[in-house]
């Protein structure tokens, strides 16, 4: 790009920021020097690379969505939390707000996700385990009690019951007198990284689809702010998945939700926004930073060139991030806290949009609430400490990050032709459902994550504190852990809850569940209806697996 193109834009940009609001702090280093918002080539040089790199808040987005990138407004702090009982969880959570999270993260147990009751002969031994235990909308009323849904963002992880989840967490708004379509979060949804990576699926893909298309649809038209899909690379790279592989399999994924939305008639420009992401930051630090610039960058271009979004809005790829699990390790775990912070100030110096970061203790147990403080602590210093929100993507020019960029971008590139190719009809969809039925992702995933650990084995990739500097072996951790007292009264509660119900009104619900389930109707109605009347989680999904039948997974090695 030319000497004048460049300078074009900086007055471009800064005429925009000039016009935006930004955050009421003190933009100086510790020393008291003011740094710019910004910086780009020196005035009147030319730089090739510049129309890939471009300026905030505009396309490409390499350098961030918002032309005041944090100046205008700080990444949002949500902890990831869930355990026990809703009861013990909504404490947590009013910790979490009151220590100045600013959104909730829910995570459900292991029968949750699942879409089975907690009184399920294959639930027992996990409820409440892995995340909190949610059976019906009651459930829901007391994780969020105290808590007015229609001021807080929440995001839910969840994917294979994700909309039954969904519509008891609206029953929950309602009975609090929340108008839903004030309604703003994110759920998870996304049903390909299931079968990709997490292995948390219900039926074959083509229902899970419906499911998800009929959720954009409602909320299309009844939440508009509500982000109904949340694309999900981070199960992929904790399933042993490069970094390339991470982005590419996520924003192919992305891809094959886009051509849903498409399938289904709706606008591109309108459904597009309420498709956001969520990313792992892993150990690698330049890597990291350099596979977030990539993910904007391919975004827009896809969406404008190969969809053809028009608005801004629509080419913009929005994402939350979380510190590697995998990473972590229960050797001399206070290294955690080192790790957990470099990987958090790489996806703040990527351009996140919200950040979860990792408890110390989590490789040995739900974190504790120090834990969890310190988690929450860790971001705070890094906004309000480190001055690295002063300034707008300050890695932007680096030889190194913008090479790395490029590369990244190359490798992802050429996993979306072979994804296309393996479709054989031009759609990103047909080439993931072949890839899942055949296992090509289940196999590309093995291989990377069997290289690493040979390389972890010579030696090439040590880590501390377990292959290297072993010597010193602090106390143990106390750790959290959740008694069968969870269980046992979650049961109760459960069957004392059944007693109560109208036992009409719950059998009227379910047929009207089964009932849509064979029509092209949308499901959403009869699932809040289904809510409404406490029908539990494990009733509705039982009624769809009779429907729809349940998905095994091929053998593929």
């Amino acid at each position: 790009m030319d000497s004048s193109e460049i300078e074009s834009g900086r007055t471009r940009w800064q005429a925009r920021f000039d016009a935006m609001p930004k955050r009421d702090a003190d933009f100086t280093t510790l020393s008291g020097r003011e740094v710019d918002p910004v910086y780009g080539p020196p005035e009147g040089a030319a730089d090739p690379r510049f129309d890939r790199i471009g300026w905030p808040g505009e396309f490409p987005y390499t350098r961030g969505l918002y032309t005041t990138g944090y100046r205008g407004r700080a990444w949002t702090i949500r902890q990831f939390a869930g355990f026990g009982g809703a009861r013990q969880t909504n404490e947590r959570y009013k910790m979490i707000l009151g220590a100045g999270g600013g959104g909730l993260s829910v995570a459900f147990d292991m029968p949750t996700l699942m879409g089975r009751d907690s009184d399920d002969p294959l639930s027992r031994g996990e409820v409440g385990h892995c995340g909190v235990a949610v059976d019906s909308a009651e459930d829901m009323d007391t994780l969020f009690n105290g808590i007015p849904l229609g001021e807080v963002t929440t995001s839910m992880t969840i994917s294979g019951p994700a909309v039954p989840i969904f519509c008891m967490y609206l029953v929950a708004a309602e009975r609090q007198g929340v108008d839903i379509g004030r309604l703003d979060g994110t759920l998870q949804t996304d049903i390909f990284k299931e079968y990709i990576a997490q292995k948390e699926w219900l039926f074959e893909p083509e229902p899970h689809l419906r499911l998800i298309g009929d959720l954009m649809e409602f909320c299309k038209a009844k939440i508009p702010a509500y982000k109904p899909l949340s694309v999900s690379g981070y199960h992929i790279r904790e399933a042993g998945a490069t970094a390339a592989q991470e982005l590419a399999y996520t924003l192919a994924d992305g891809f094959g939700y886009v051509e849903l939305g498409l399938s289904r008639g709706l606008d591109l420009d309108i459904f597009a926004p309420g498709i956001s992401f969520f990313f792992d930051a892993h150990i690698d630090f330049f890597e990291e930073i350099a596979k977030f610039r990539a993910a904007r960058r391919i975004w827009a271009r896809w969406m404008r060139d190969v969809y053809g979004a028009r608005t801004v809005r629509a080419q913009r790829l929005r994402f939350h991030t979380q510190t590697a699990g995998v990473s972590l390790t229960a050797q001399q775990p206070g290294n955690n806290v080192v790790r957990t912070a470099l990987e958090a100030l790489s996806a703040v110096l990527g351009g996140t949009n919200s950040l979860h970061t990792d408890a110390m203790d989590e490789v040995l147990a739900l974190p504790s609430e120090q834990a969890a403080e310190i988690a929450l602590r860790t971001q705070q210093v890094i906004l309000e400490e480190t001055g690295v929100a002063h300034v707008i993507d300050p890695l932007g020019g680096s030889w190194y990050v913008e090479a790395l960029t490029d590369a990244v971008e190359a490798d992802a590139e050429a996993v979306f032709h072979r994804i296309l190719d393996m479709g054989g009809d031009g759609t990103m969809t047909s080439g993931i459902l072949r890839g899942i039925r055949e296992g090509w992702f289940v196999r590309e995933i093995a291989a990377s994550a069997h290289d690493h650990q040979l390389r972890r084995e010579r030696g090439e990739k040590p880590l501390v504190g377990v292959d290297r500097h072993t010597s010193t072996v602090g106390e143990p951790l106390p750790v959290m852990r959740i008694g069968h007292e969870v269980e046992d009264e979650q049961s109760l509660v459960l069957a004392a809850r059944r007693t109560a119900r109208d036992p009409e009104a719950v059998r009227g619900a379910l047929r009207r569940l089964a009932g849509t389930a064979r029509t092209d109707d949308n499901m959403i109605p009869a699932m809040l209806a289904a809510a409404r009347a406490e029908v539990t989680l494990g009733e509705i999904c039982d009624t769809l697996r009779r429907e729809w039948g349940e998905y095994r997974e091929p053998a593929c090695f």
